[in-house]
């Protein structure tokens, strides 16, 4: 919800400043997000004055001008075709910035000419679309001025984060309500005089007493729909909303200024009366936004005799919509259920400020007043005659009356805040206060044993005691509540983590540890980037953006996507790594990638080149990251089918058994880095967290260290095996040929070449042997070795002569 200074001062009347306004907003709940003053971007544009034009002589469509700034006297090239002696605009001088395009002004030479600035056009002060000449202020502007200064543009614009429960703060009287019950000044009365109409109202009604309640109207004839009033336009381009015509400038100003949407229907385009009713099955309405929509019987419209011209209380349609030639208007105010208005917008995807206002529910006691001042300012800013007002339907505007016990604030508050000072905060929030005795009846405040609190029209959120708590306390100070600490509770807590918690703690650590950098992204990505990873089994129907719009399959997506940007903004090497959830058709499942890329080591006088990551590095990470979950990494098996993500030959699983993959990992495909835009070697890895096999409960205690009373013994063995035997299968069947005595093994040495027979290459494994209660005999060490030596044959192997 955006707004600025000014905007606010005309309905607060306070001399705070702007710091202590923003620093209210955030204490009584309405969070700042920023604040910008649009004026800053126009430092160095004045209010100049031409006292000269004279043609360029080196070109026929440019005139060299003397401009007087008010200090001094500028020459300047400027080829706009209104630019004259005696004509009074804004001059950007050497070292102003254009808004429109970033350009910085100099001193410059065009065509052989020195020129000192230039004369600026609306457009690129974007102060609107007019780039046909350059601006013409009034004779008597000041010349010397600012031009910030001299068109009100020093208007700091607040935007403020409205949490959905505040509806009354949706629009700029909501906000200044809420300041003046802060103490920052006194909310001004609101003109809502009704405009007195002529002859009979609007044929207009509601069919559709759910979803529309109430249906007001009031005609407007013999307007002349051109520009709105300066004031209005700059307050609404200020805050984003871009001018069209009067009469939706002033639909927009009513409903940004107070809550209140509106629309305002060409009558020359309609046909018959207006009705608010369900629509048909298979009945469609061109909106506004030039989409056109398939409408249920679910859905209120509002529709003439002909055609459906409006999805009711979110967007009009572009059929009866106003234009310059508009002469005769209708006026429609309407209420229409929250309820069904979000569940008409999510149905067709559409968004509006409407949609958003109607959907948090808006005062249904304001209709006459907001059709009071919307006809008011139609007829004081485009002239006419306004009819009578058709009133169809009721609104919903029985009050809330709520029974208060004023000690609440404390017991449940924390603050102790006096019953007269509570009474003080909800009255001037609107709500009506009855002081009550014991026996219900009203008295007098210093006899009080309970409140009775009428809710406004224009708070449908308070329900209940505890809303009323919250009013008081976010008035009197969050801050002032003390803290106070809660009650300890005797003993030692026991732990409350779960095993998956405590498995994420413990591969985030390992992996930050290990010199990988966590990062977070977002579970939505794009099509585009879930094609490469077999697309998204699930896709939201109403997405952020069309980029956020699959839930991702792989965290190497937004790994990627990461590691792309590093890259591009100088890194040299990425690590990176992410712990979280991908979504697959069956669940989502707990997951943690990590991808590698650019260089592993920088170049240096040892090294040489700089080095790049490959494959092992990948399952190195695999293989530590999978000890620290408690996997079972000496029963794993390496194997292929790591997925068309990775490169052939250069990538693979780790498993446990044939079926459970709890790891694939590898160079990525070239494929895959093109569609990321990443050039040279990248790596990632997948570990499956959710395939580790459950750990025994184990209690607290750990199993105490006793380091062996004998040393180890070592012993190497080079085994001839076929190129297409995996080491690490070799390596495993070594291991165990004896699984007392046999505590490592350990592949230290690939040879091929002389020596070794074609198609077969040599493996040499170091193992290491424990002794238990006595020292290896030699006898004991050859029965080792010949058990080693077996092992190795039923994996083809032969001992190296």
């Amino acid at each position: 919800m955006k707004f600025t200074l000014s905007w606010l001062h005309e309905h607060l009347d306070t001399e705070a400043s702007l710091d202590a306004i923003l620093e209210a907003l955030t204490r009584v709940g309405l969070e700042v997000e920023g604040v910008e003053n649009p004026g800053e971007k126009l430092n160095g544009f004045r209010v100049a004055k031409v006292l000269t034009a004279e043609p360029h002589p080196q070109a026929d469509k440019l005139q060299v001008l003397t401009v007087d700034t008010g200090a001094e006297v500028l020459q300047v090239v400027c080829g706009a075709p209104n630019a004259r002696a005696g004509l009074v605009g804004v001059l950007g001088t050497p070292g102003a910035v254009v808004p429109a395009n970033g350009m910085q002004l100099k001193v410059a030479a065009v065509r052989g000419v020195e020129s000192n600035g230039m004369m600026c056009s609306t457009r690129e002060l974007e102060l609107g679309e007019d780039h046909e000449g350059i601006i013409e202020l009034p004779a008597d502007a000041p010349v010397g001025t600012a031009f910030s200064e001299y068109a009100g543009l020093n208007d700091p614009v607040i935007d403020v984060s409205i949490t959905p429960n505040r509806q009354d703060c949706m629009g700029v009287r909501g906000i200044a309500r809420d300041l003046a019950a802060a103490g920052l000044g006194t909310l001004k009365p609101l003109d809502v005089t009704p405009v007195a109409g002529e002859g009979a109202g609007p044929d207009v009604r509601t069919d559709d007493a759910e979803g529309c309640p109430a249906f007001f109207g009031q005609s407007v004839s013999g307007v002349t729909n051109g520009e709105a009033p300066e004031w209005m336009r700059n307050r609404l381009t200020a805050i984003g909303q871009k001018p069209i015509s009067a009469l939706v400038d002033i639909t927009n100003y009513v409903m940004i200024d107070l809550g209140r949407p509106l629309h305002v229907y060409d009558r020359a385009k309609l046909s018959g009366g207006l009705v608010a009713r369900k629509a048909k099955d298979g009945e469609e309405v061109l909106a506004l936004n030039g989409k056109t929509y398939a409408l249920t019987s679910t859905m209120t419209v509002i529709a003439d005799d002909a055609a459906v011209h409006d999805i009711g209380g979110i967007m009009g349609g572009e059929h009866s919509g106003c234009s310059e030639t508009t002469t005769d208007v209708l006026i429609e105010c309407a209420y229409f259920d929250p309820e069904h208005i979000a569940r008409t917008g999510q149905k067709l995807l559409l968004t509006s400020d409407a949609r958003t206002r109607f959907e948090r529910g808006v005062d249904p006691a304001f209709l006459e007043d907001g059709l009071a001042i919307a006809t008011r300012l139609v007829t004081q800013i485009c002239g006419g005659k306004a009819s009578g007002i058709t009133r169809s339907g009721a609104a919903p505007t029985d009050r809330r009356i709520i029974g208060y016990d004023p000690n609440l604030a404390e017991t449940l508050g924390g603050l102790a805040v006096p019953v007269s000072r509570q009474e003080e905060i909800l009255e001037s929030l609107g709500f009506t206060v009855e002081p009550l005795d014991n026996n219900g009846d009203p008295c007098d405040l210093d006899a009080v044993d309970a409140l009775r609190v009428t809710v406004p029209s224009w708070r449908g959120d308070v329900e209940g005691a505890p809303d009323l708590v919250e009013e008081v306390i976010r008035i009197e100070g969050i801050d002032n509540v003390p803290s106070t600490p809660l009650p300890r509770v005797p003993g030692v807590a026991r732990p409350t983590a779960t095993a998956e918690q405590k498995l994420e703690r413990k591969v985030r650590r390992t992996a930050a540890a290990r010199g990988l950098h966590e990062a977070v992204t977002w579970s939505f990505i794009s099509e585009s980037e879930a094609a490469p990873f077999g697309g998204g089994a699930w896709t939201l129907a109403n997405p952020i953006s069309e980029d956020m719009k699959v839930m991702r399959p792989s965290l190497l997506p937004g790994l990627l996507a990461a590691a792309e940007r590093n890259l591009k903004r100088g890194a040299s090497s990425v690590r990176l790594f992410e712990l979280g959830r991908r979504y697959l058709a069956d669940k989502e499942r707990l997951t943690l990638g990590i991808v590698l890329a650019g260089s592993r080591s920088p170049r240096g006088w040892q090294a040489g080149k700089a080095q790049g990551f490959d494959a092992f590095d990948a399952k190195a990470e695999a293989l530590a990251l999978l000890e620290a979950a408690g996997a079972p990494v000496a029963n794993l098996q390496v194997m292929g089918e790591a997925g068309d993500v990775y490169h052939p030959g250069q990538s693979a699983t780790l498993r446990l058994g044939p079926k459970n993959v709890v790891a694939a990992f590898g160079k990525v495909h070239p494929s895959v880095l093109k569609a990321f835009d990443l050039d040279g070697d990248v790596v990632a890895l997948e570990l499956y967290l959710d395939a580790l096999p459950a750990r025994k409960a184990s209690g607290f205690m750990r199993v105490p260290y006793t380091p062996p009373a004998l040393q180890a013994v070592t012993r190497d063995f080079a085994f001839l095996v076929g190129n297409d035997v995996a080491a690490g299968d070799l390596v495993r069947a070594v291991k165990g040929a004896d699984k007392a005595l046999i505590v490592d093994a350990r592949l230290f040495d690939v040879f091929t070449g002389q020596g070794v027979p074609e198609g077969q290459k040599s493996l040499a494994i170091e193992v290491t042997l424990q002794p238990g209660e006595k020292s290896f005999t030699d006898a004991d060490l050859k029965a080792l070795a010949d058990k080693v030596v077996a092992a190795a044959a039923k994996q083809g192997a032969t001992l190296r002569g």
